[in-house]
């Protein structure tokens, strides 16, 4: 049993280097389209509209793989330990499948590219930076797959560490392959795809290395030369995962057809709706953190069957991400004149990105409690009502409204963004009561532990 300040210590260590990492992921898009831009303009937008194809992708499979955390968490708190490396490696098995669907999806999206009428100037350069890029999508996958190993053992340092890493061999990366440095050619865009294929690999490979040598692991090694395939824990994790894939999906999604929708207003006005979406979007990582941080803590609390833990886990996960969604809140109304400045010096589109913040700024509270609520649940293993719950309330309430408010007259004259930005507000409200009051029922229930992912323990030699 751990009291409330032992579980705010233990959320903080597993939360701050799985933030890091995020943004050291985060830097990696801003490195690769830096350089690609000073290539020029075509390389630059082709590196974009590429990103735009692979990344929904990458979040879709580590949606699904974040079913590994939970159900390794539980069987690491409850010390059954002899579980956790055929679990593991059904988590593998699981990403090498997503990983190599991936990158046939990427080297088959020409036709795509011709239906979305891109710029037939950057259509051969945006297919040759994916087919470049899917040789990495496998590395990827292991790496997510590891990632959940890693942070299911309360070891949260290897996903700072190597995420670093695969920023510091990005940038010399990029730079030898864009630019033909070393006697290679210069691939301009195309070799921001095999920098990228390159740190995919690498970061895969350390955290291999890592784990099997670091003794953080040894009551539960992974042990890749037992190999094991269990068909009903592998179909019990897709079931798990999949609902989380599709909830990121659906969340990914609607800011893109949000972005499409606001498109017809004007350069100025996508500017300044980027703009805020953008640092809100880094603001996010955040209550994220902490909430990856919670299913870990769940799922111990859950394997050792202490429901004074169970608690403790829940409302200091909630206490925590309350306390970032109201400073998220106060520092976006109180910076909202400067923040835009770091993005642009147009003062029409200054002006309006100021405005748009402070409906950003309404919603923190929301989405901070609703990414809590839906890292609790998956801590639960509860992933298929959540996702029927935020589909509801992204799809049903926030985009319904939006676009009611902003380019029709049906409650007032048009409000053009803002309008689009009070139908997010609306849906990641209703998506935090809703999430909310799943989580309070299933705080309710007795805990209960899956058929599916438990084996009896192997008898000893006598």
């Amino acid at each position: 049993m751990s009291s409330r300040r032992q579980e705010f210590v233990a959320q903080l260590t597993l939360a701050l280097p799985i933030l890091g990492g995020q943004l050291a992921q985060t830097a990696n898009g801003f490195v690769d389209t830096l350089m690609a831009g000073r290539v020029s303009a075509n390389d630059l937008a082709a590196v974009a509209v590429g990103a735009s194809i692979w990344v929904p992708l990458y979040l879709f499979m580590t949606g699904v793989l974040m079913s590994t955390t939970p159900i390794l968490s539980r069987h690491l708190g409850g010390e059954a330990y002899h579980r956790i490396n055929p679990l593991a490696q059904q988590g593998i098995w699981l990403a090498m499948g997503l990983g190599i669907l991936s990158a046939l999806i990427l080297r088959s999206v020409a036709p795509v590219l011709v239906w979305m009428e891109v710029d037939p100037a950057i259509r051969p350069m945006v297919s040759g930076y994916l087919d470049a890029l899917s040789w990495g999508m496998p590395g990827a996958a292991l790496m997510l797959a590891m990632r959940s190993y890693t942070e299911a053992m309360n070891h949260t340092r290897p996903v700072l560490l190597f995420s670093v890493t695969g920023l510091l061999i990005n940038i010399p990366s990029n730079y030898v392959l864009i630019y033909g440095k070393l006697g290679l050619p210069a691939m301009g865009g195309v070799g921001c795809g095999w920098a990228t294929s390159l740190v995919m690999w690498s970061m895969a490979l350390m955290m291999l290395i890592y784990t099997h040598r670091h003794p953080v692991y040894r009551h539960a090694p992974l042990n890749l030369r037992q190999r094991h395939f269990e068909v009903p824990s592998l179909g019990y994790m897709l079931r798990l995962g999949l609902p989380v894939g599709l909830t990121i999906f659906f969340e990914v999604s609607i800011f893109a057809v949000i972005a499409l929708l606001i498109g017809s207003l004007g350069a100025q006005i996508v500017a300044s709706h980027q703009i805020a979406l953008n640092f809100t979007s880094l603001i996010f990582m955040i209550p994220l953190s902490f909430a990856i941080a919670a299913t870990v803590r769940v799922g111990h609390a859950r394997g050792r069957h202490d429901p004074i833990s169970l608690r403790h886990a829940v409302q200091v996960a909630h206490m925590i991400t309350l306390v970032v969604g109201v400073l998220a809140s106060l520092s976006l109304v109180l910076a909202r004149h400067w923040i835009p400045h770091i993005y642009t010096d147009n003062r029409d589109v200054i002006e309006l990105a100021s405005y748009l913040l402070l409906f950003a700024a309404l919603y923190q509270i929301s989405d901070a409690l609703q990414v809590c609520a839906n890292g609790c649940l998956r801590g639960f293993e509860d992933t298929g009502w959540p996702m029927v719950m935020t589909l509801f309330a992204y799809w049903g309430v926030g985009l319904p409204l939006g676009y009611a408010l902003g380019l029709t007259s049906v409650f007032v004259e048009p409000m053009g963004p803002a309008g689009f930005w009070i139908g997010l507000v609306a849906g990641l409200t209703m998506a935090a009561i809703l999430l909310g009051l799943r989580l309070k029922w299933r705080m309710a229930q007795p805990l209960s532990v899956p058929a599916s992912t438990t084996a009896p323990k192997p008898r000893k030699a006598a």
